[in-house]
């Protein structure tokens, strides 16, 4: 386990410092622009979003990631039900925590 941790880190490192090595390529507007079968575009490729979109999407994420972590923690109510109920009740209460928090902020108003 220990050698395949040591292999990874020594790729890693070497594919770190080889990209500083490489020569730098020039980008030229052409290669910048988007390509749609030949024509021109005809609006611009970098539309602006929504931050609040933005934000919503970021907070569904981190609320569906909850609903996997939390099913594990179903199964080991077999095993010791106390120490469950303790993890269980601290990670709910912190991503409670968090919910209120963008609340207060108005993190959750989608009206400007």
């Amino acid at each position: 386990m220990l050698s395949i941790l040591v292999l990874v880190f020594i790729i890693c490192c070497f594919l770190f410092f080889l990209g500083h090595f490489l020569p730098v390529r020039n980008a030229y507007s052409e290669k910048e622009r988007p390509y749609e079968c030949g024509f021109d575009p005809i609006n611009s490729p970098r539309t602006p979003f929504s931050f609040r979109f933005f934000l919503v999407a970021i907070l569904f994420l981190i609320f569906d990631l909850e609903i996997v972590l939390l099913i594990p923690l179903v199964s080991s109510f077999s095993y010791n039900v106390s120490v469950a109920f303790f993890w269980g009740v601290f990670f709910l209460s912190l991503l409670v925590l968090g919910l209120v928090y963008e609340w207060v902020n108005g993190g959750l108003d989608w009206a400007d």
